[in-house]
């Protein structure tokens, strides 16, 4: 299978020198294009940094890391920034919806970055809506949906443009027990369509819930376990 994301002997080092900080050290990690895997680890792990590396919003301080193919570890950050809204659908803890627009409108915010023309994001936002079960809520605002609609809005969001990683980071931190099961669901459902799914999470409950268990510790890969195909 072809790797979409390949790390290779990644580093990020803080405060180098006498007290420094190995947030991450020497990471080796593929992941094929398919995979729905999730990363776990607790507070301090590394993980968030991992995340922040796998999401180009920060750069290693030695290593390689090959996103669908391209070298960006020592990318600029508007090069980053390009990187971030083609390849990378993120969904995040706070959900980060704009309060003033509709459902629909903040799907379609990325879409008018990536320089997509009125007609085609408008088609592109009301079918990532339906395929989360919000066809019918696309002209409400966050205030006037649950903290599960939002969430859900914000996965329509990072897949609308069909990019070949989702990114989500504790998607179901501020969610209540019946919203996190939805949210894991659709998840599942993206990963069943042939998506590419990294889940980030503390929580051993919802890990399970992937293919494939990459635990985190002290900045190292501790195990990566793929559960046995039902």
């Amino acid at each position: 299978m072809e790797h979409l994301i390949k790390v290779v002997d990644l580093c990020k080092i803080y405060n180098p020198g006498e007290n420094e900080v190995r947030a991450l050290d020497h990471i080796n990690l593929e992941i094929n294009r398919g995979e729905f895997v999730a990363i776990i680890g607790q507070s301090g792990s590394g993980k968030s940094t991992f995340m922040n590396m796998l999401g180009c919003l920060d750069i290693p301080t030695s290593g390689k890391y090959f996103l669908n193919g391209t070298d960006v570890s020592t990318m600029t950050d508007s090069q980053l920034s390009t990187v971030r809204n083609k390849e990378i659908g993120f969904i995040f803890q706070g959900f980060n919806l704009i309060a003033n627009l509709t459902a629909i409108e903040n799907v379609e915010l990325p879409l008018i970055y990536r320089g997509i023309d009125k007609k085609t994001r408008r088609e592109l936002a009301k079918e990532a809506l339906e395929m989360v079960g919000l066809g019918h809520r696309m002209e409400h605002k966050p205030a006037e949906m649950s903290g599960g609609q939002q969430q859900r809005v914000a996965i329509a969001r990072a897949i609308a443009a069909k990019p070949p990683v989702i990114l989500a980071d504790e998607p179901t931190g501020n969610l209540d027990t019946a919203s996190s099961r939805e949210i894991l669901d659709i998840l599942k459902e993206l990963h069943e369509g042939g998506r590419t799914v990294v889940l980030i999470t503390h929580d051993n409950k919802i890990a399970e819930q992937a293919k494939r268990i990459v635990r985190i510790m002290d900045g190292k890969i501790e195990s990566d376990t793929a559960k046995e195909m039902e």
